[in-house]
């Protein structure tokens, strides 16, 4: 039985180390510009560790409307980007 125990508390501390690995990170980033009606966003952005950039500004896709509602041009923001077939795009703001 405590062995039982013993692997069941290893189990859910690899999930749980395993879950922190995928955990999306987020950037410090300020907004330049926003063309809602090509869902763009321009960002001066610190570097993107995820994607291996360094900091810069850039043009970034925005797939969901929600978002392209919160940024506003000068906002300083945090957000996540990621390749989503292929283009890089903000997934999440903060």
């Amino acid at each position: 039985m405590k062995t039982l125990i013993k692997m069941t508390l290893a189990a859910a501390f690899a999930l749980g180390t395993a879950y922190g690995a995928l955990a999306a990170e987020f950037t410090k980033g300020s907004v330049k510009k926003v063309d809602a009606k090509a869902k763009k966003v321009t960002l001066i952005h610190e570097e993107l560790k995820s994607l291996e950039m360094p900091a810069m500004t850039m043009v970034f896709r925005v797939q969901d409307d929600a978002i392209l509602e919160k940024l506003k041009e000068g906002a300083n923001i945090e957000f996540v980007a990621e390749r989503v077939n292929g283009k890089l795009t903000v997934t999440e703001v903060k």
